[in-house]
Formats: C-alpha cells, sequence, structure tokens
C-alpha cells in the first residue's frame, strides 16, 4: 500500500491514529491523515542499526560528546499535527534539557527517513517540505535501494544538500554528528541486496 491521504469529515485527529487497522500507520501532517503501511524487514533492521550507531556516542556520552535525545520512532505533536514520526530523530540537550514525560512537543533538530518503495514519494512530496516549515535544521534519507545516505541541511527555510555518501564509504563525518566517524559501510551489511 503506497501512502495516501485519507478523506475525513474535518481535520485529523490522534483518534483516527488510534482507528487504523493493524499493519497500517498513520501519520498527521497540517490536519490531514497520511497513512502507509508499516515499513518491512530491511528498513526496521537498518534504523535499528543507525540508532545503535549514534545511541554510544551522541545520547549516552560513550566515546563522544553526548548532548542528544535519540529516539526511533517518536511520536512527535506540533502546531497543526498532533502526531507525526521520523523514522529517528535527535534534540539537542541545550535546547531540550529534559525528556519528555509524554509526547514530543519540541521540534527535533534532526530527522531521518528511511526511503521505501511505499513510502519514498511521501518522505519526499509530503514530509521534507514539512520539515522545513516546523524547522528541523539537519534531515537525513536514506535510499536502501540505492544504499546512498543523502545529507540536508535547513538553510534560509531551504534544504540544501550538504553530502551524499554510498555503501563504498566506510567512514564519514556527516551533519549534525561530525565530531565522530560514523561506520556507514558497517550499517550496509547483512542488509539483503539491493532491488
Amino acid at each position: 500500500m503506497a501512502y495516501g491521504a485519507k478523506p475525513l469529515e474535518g481535520p485529523a485527529t490522534f483518534a483516527d491514529i488510534e482507528a487504523l487497522p493493524e499493519g497500517v500507520v498513520g501519520e498527521i501532517i497540517d490536519g490531514t491523515l497520511y497513512t502507509q503501511a508499516r515499513p518491512r524487514a530491511a528498513h526496521g533492521y537498518f534504523e535499528l542499526r543507525l540508532f545503535r550507531e549514534l545511541d554510544e556516542a551522541f545520547q549516552l556520552g560513550g566515546e563522544g560528546p553526548g548532548g542528544w535525545w535519540l529516539m526511533t520512532e517518536p511520536g512527535i505533536r506540533v502546531g497543526g499535527s498532533p502526531e507525526f514520526s521520523p523514522d529517528l530523530a535527535g534534540w539537542r540537550r541545550e535546547r531540550v534539557p529534559t525528556f519528555p514525560k509524554g509526547q514530543w512537543t519540541d521540534v527535533p533538530d534532526w530527522a531521518c527517513e528511511i526511503l521505501s518503495p511505499s513510502t519514498r514519494a511521501y518522505d519526499t512530496r509530503i514530509k521534507r517540505p514539512f520539515y522545513a516549515r516546523i524547522g528541523i535544521k539537519h534531515l537525513w534519507f536514506i535510499d536502501l535501494d540505492v544504499r546512498t545516505l543523502t545529507v540536508s541541511e535547513l538553510r534560509d527555510g531551504l534544504w540544501v544538500e550538504v553530502g551524499v555518501y554510498g555503501e563504498e564509504d566506510d567512514l564519514i563525518r556527516a551533519p549534525p554528528f561530525e565530531e565522530r566517524d560514523l561506520r556507514l559501510g558497517w550499517l550496509w551489511k547483512l542488509l539483503p541486496p539491493p532491488g
């Protein structure tokens, strides 16, 4: 099932998300409910590997600078959007000093989306401009089909591509995590061949 805007009587609410059938996930962006099938195995596997790669150095502060809250698929609420969820997101602790007791209500400083055939158009056409409007500063797109990481920064309200890295790039330094090498080559290991 590709992404789709679900027609509703009025602006979408969190109750509309809770009413979705099993295996379907949803997000509300600018009052519209978007639904798609739950991601497949390679998507979830890569998401966990990337989280593991960043967690120790940037969230826990072991052998790295710390200073971040990092989450996989957090439910985030901002004006007009009671629920959206990047595949991974991060907040600088200098800006968001305490972990929320409930839902995240602060805009992340970094978001990462893992593109798949069913979410590629949604992530690039709907979420990318939405992330710029709400002020996320750093956006990563991981494309499992072509094994690339595209890194963008928000400058004057527009996304500027600052790097594209592939499976042959073993160690990289990519904003906002440039204080430590990212083992990009390690992240691709054990994934099924693209295609």
